[in-house]
């Protein structure tokens, strides 16, 4: 009987609002929103993590209308959406990189199917791509994810999120660094290709004979995998700091 006269209108709409926040995080979050993990462990961990957090949720005075709850539960999905992509855009920075590096070392052609975005994907892409998300895993990013959720509940009432001007401003700078960050992470080997280019075209002007296609793709390819190898820590430390930088980010504007 108590079960019953629980289940009223509010706390039906609280727990359907809350469920439907914490469903966003984790359809749209780096590593929670990968394809490998089934639908079925993502939902079960979304309602138990809803019945922990039910306690502490609060809500703003929604009529008991179709239309106001549905906009409400949109806007709820919304926000893991946002959040999504503010903490993917450091994953982003990584992959644009990882093609910009499998371009010059000749790897352009060789694309395999990534199951994080479900298209095809350079090698190298693919390579540093889950290289990040297993540093990410070992600084405990997928604790902040949760962290970051838990703030929400305290700092936005459910049902009381509206997108607001500066998330836009924010996510165009966000996609800016994107693509500078990840010049910046494939620049060594980009500059180390360049100069083996104009190596080889001395070269080729010196000695004739000389057959680049035998010889010269493999010391390229060498040579891009020992920068590689030798700024692995470097990549992945300036991939920390953007993450921990778009988190701190979000905790503002969330």
């Amino acid at each position: 009987m108590s079960i019953i006269n629980f289940i009223t209108d509010k706390n039906v709409i609280t727990f359907m609002l809350l469920f439907a926040r914490i469903s966003g995080f984790f359809a749209f979050m780096p590593f929670f929103s990968h394809s490998n993990i089934s639908i079925n462990i993502k939902t079960a961990l979304a309602l138990y993590i809803t019945f922990l957090l039910f306690p502490i949720a609060h809500t703003t005075n929604i009529e008991l209308n179709i239309t106001h709850l549905i906009f409400a539960i949109i806007f709820e999905l919304s926000i893991g959406f946002i959040a999504g992509i503010f903490l993917n855009i450091a994953f982003y920075a990584i992959s644009f990189a990882g093609s910009q590096i499998s371009m010059v070392m000749g790897f352009s052609m060789a694309t395999i199917f990534d199951p994080i975005s479900g298209t095809n994907s350079p090698l190298m892409s693919q390579t540093l791509t889950l290289i990040a998300i297993l540093f990410f895993l070992s600084f405990d990013g997928h604790h902040l994810i949760i962290l970051l959720l838990s703030h929400t509940i305290d700092s936005i009432t459910l049902g009381g999120f509206y997108p607001n001007q500066n998330i836009l401003s924010y996510l165009t700078k966000s996609i800016a660094i994107m693509f500078k960050m990840g010049l910046i992470i494939s620049f060594p080997i980009i500059a180390l290709s360049l100069l083996s280019d104009i190596i080889f075209g001395m070269l080729m002007k010196t000695m004739p004979q000389f057959n680049l296609l035998v010889v010269g793709f493999p010391i390229k390819i060498f040579l891009s995998m020992a920068v590689l190898i030798a700024t692995i820590s470097s990549i992945m430390f300036l991939f920390k700091q953007d993450f921990l930088k778009f988190f701190e980010i979000l905790k503002i504007l969330l």
